[in-house]
């Protein structure tokens, strides 16, 4: 009996055993086939997207970047192909062994290291960063007979930017650069971001920047088959890039390069509109710098001199330079004062050499007075005391709203980035722009040189230009404006930029009549006659000058006294033809001294060319660069028969 029990027993422990081992079985079939339905319904997509990327790999191509030209087809910034040894970081071991063996195989100099390593510290590891560019075909062939020595280095063909002309015109054209992180993180919250995978420069400046999405073009990709290792294996489709459109400018990058030319060292700006249409026909900076120095990286030492500088080559003084307009102002409040009522042209004012208010007496240019002065020639003659008096019966604010639909303190919107408004002043700015109770309140005698275009009156060329412009064509604005048309790479279709419509500021054709006829004065009987002698057109201005610092009342003006940065700057405005004006400017030579001497005379080497097709001579540059030329000198040559670039 005992035994079968314990038969029996030991059966059913079995038998329980076997229960047991079957329904974890099948749970554990269960749970495969689960998971198999799992992969292979529920997670189907996802997976095999994920074997299709580990057997693939989309990689992006850059597209060429689009040219820029000036108005006559000059090219003004390229690209070129050129091959560079590049390292990634994650992939190469010990940088600085890695750096040191391959500068025995390719030269690698110190600004070469000084660059990778701050684009190491703007990069991420696993990017392939440039070490050496431009590499010759021997050392691209040296480098590679050795590659086997090198993990992670390798060469790479390369689109670089070139721009032709140099230094000229650089600040309108700009440069690119490497994109920064800030740059990046801006792009990663746009829409752009996956048209600029690949992509590792961006427009910086000028042109460059404010086109930067016509220039950059649409990022292709090519689809890759892999091995396990990573290496490709053969090409599974391609999307080709979309090359980005050329812009076409309407500078004229011959004029350009001549007004360059006849600042020479000195410093300043010129701008030049063509007053129909605002189309923006040089825009002049001094001194330039050359852009190249950018696209790969600038060294330390360049970057140094470049903003170490006291000339200070990077500031785009057509737009970002504010200086009091001194008497190029006059023409514009005497307008106001027609416009106002506030004076009429017969009305005559008393000029006995100074003026006085509050017991401050204002000084008028040297030491004697022009006696009774109507507006002509309180303009050709540039009588500070009439403008003193207009100013102190018109009150700030009213100048203000007349000098602001002028576009004076305010953003002209010239498609370039950067451009600052100025100080067009007014109760209400100086409220906004002082802390202390006392530095708030407007005084009147605050006012009275804002008449000569002084005080707190500052603006730049590009403004200057703009309003000088505005006049020229009878008091109907248009907007500066570089880009006149977009050129397809591939088609090579011009698409003209249709600008904004012009807007009328309403002034009485009779009252500008008055301030155009006193404009062509000045170049007849005024300031500017000895620049302007022989001119086969009539042309309209008015010279200025202005301090660069405040002189008391009880000094006199003494440039050889002063520090050269200390001593007046010298501005011309102007227009030509007088009845049908086709161009306008304002240039400003800083610390040069009187406009008469040297802003006016640039500007009839502009006029000349523009109008007549007259480049001036190499000794009559010469002379204007040194402030000693009045009339052109020697004999001018044809426009076209200049080349461009000297042989």
């Amino acid at each position: 009996m005992t035994e079968l029990r314990s038969s029996e027993a030991e059966a059913f422990r079995f038998r329980m055993r076997a229960l047991i081992i079957g329904a974890v079985v099948f749970i554990a079939f269960g749970l495969v086939v689960a998971r198999l339905v799992f992969l292979q319904v529920v997670r189907h997509d996802d997976l095999a997207a994920q074997a299709e990327s580990n057997r693939t790999a989309v990689v992006p191509i850059v597209p060429n970047r689009g040219l820029i030209l000036d108005r006559n087809g000059v090219v003004l910034a390229t690209n070129y192909s050129a091959y560079t040894l590049e390292i990634t970081p994650s992939r190469a071991g010990s940088l600085d062994d890695t750096i040191d063996e391959l500068s025995k195989v390719v030269e690698i100099q110190t600004r070469d290291r000084r660059r990778f390593k701050r684009l190491m510290e703007e990069s991420r590891n696993f990017e392939s960063l440039p070490i050496r560019t431009r590499l010759t075909d021997e050392e691209v062939a040296r480098f590679t007979a050795q590659r086997y020595r090198f993990p992670g280095v390798d060469i790479k063909a390369r689109l670089f930017r070139n721009y032709p002309l140099g230094d000229v015109a650089s600040h309108a054209i700009g440069y690119i650069g490497r994109i920064n992180q800030a740059e990046k993180a801006r792009i990663q919250d746009s829409d752009d971001e996956a048209n600029y995978r690949g992509t590792e420069y961006i427009g910086k400046l000028g042109i460059e920047q404010s086109f930067e999405s016509a220039l950059h073009g649409a990022t292709g990709v090519e689809q890759m088959e892999t091995s396990a290792g990573g290496r490709a294996v053969r090409k599974l489709s391609s999307h080709a890039a979309t090359p980005g459109d050329s812009v076409v400018l309407s500078l004229d990058i011959k004029l350009q390069k001549m007004i360059e030319d006849l600042f020479g060292e000195r410093r300043g700006a010129l701008v030049a509109i063509d007053p129909r249409s605002g189309e923006v026909l040089a825009l002049v900076s001094k001194p330039t710098f050359d852009p190249n120095l950018f696209v790969e990286g600038i060294d330390v030492e360049n970057w140094t001199a470049l903003n170490e500088s006291l000339d200070k080559p990077l500031l785009n003084r057509a737009l970002r330079g504010t200086y009091p307009p001194g008497s190029t102002y006059k023409p514009f409040m005497a307008l106001a004062a027609l416009e106002t009522g506030k004076r009429t042209a017969s009305a005559i004012t008393q000029d006995n050499g100074s003026w006085t208010f509050g017991g401050h007496t204002f000084r008028s240019h040297g030491d004697h007075g022009l006696g009774p002065v109507d507006m002509h020639r309180s303009i050709v003659k540039s009588s500070n005391v009439y403008y003193y008096a207009l100013a102190n019966d018109m009150g700030v604010d009213l100048m203000h709203d007349f000098m602001k639909p002028l576009g004076f303190g305010q953003i002209t919107g010239i498609d370039l980035n950067g451009e600052l408004r100025g100080v067009l002043p007014s109760q209400e700015w100086k409220r906004n722009a002082y802390r202390r109770p006392e530095q708030k309140k407007w005084y009147a005698g605050e006012t009275i040189s804002l008449g000569i275009g002084q005080g707190y009156n500052t603006f730049t060329m590009l403004q200057l230009a703009h309003a000088t412009a505005t006049l020229a064509n009878s008091g109907v604005r248009h907007k500066p404006h570089l880009a006149i048309a977009t050129m397809d790479a591939v088609t090579r279709e011009r698409r003209a930029i249709t600008p904004e419509p012009p807007v009328d500021l309403g002034y009485k054709p009779e009252n500008v009549a008055v301030v155009r006829r006193a404009l062509v004065g000045v170049t007849q009987e005024g300031t500017s006659t000895r620049v302007f002698a022989g001119a086969k057109y009539l042309s309209a201005g008015k010279t200025g000058t202005a301090q660069a610092v405040t002189i008391g009342q009880k000094d006199k003006y003494n440039a050889s006294k002063l520090q050269e940065h200390q001593r007046d700057h010298a501005l011309y405005m102007a227009y030509a033809p007088a009845d049908e004006p086709r161009i306008a400017l304002a240039v400003i030579v800083e610390n040069a001294g009187f406009g008469a001497a040297h802003a006016a005379p640039i500007a009839r080497r502009v006029f000349d060319y523009w109008l007549l097709g007259e480049y001036p001579s190499d000794e009559d540059i010469a002379a204007v660069q040194k402030g000693q030329a009045a009339a052109p000198i020697g004999k001018p040559r044809a426009v076209a028969d200049v080349p461009l670039l000297a042989p």
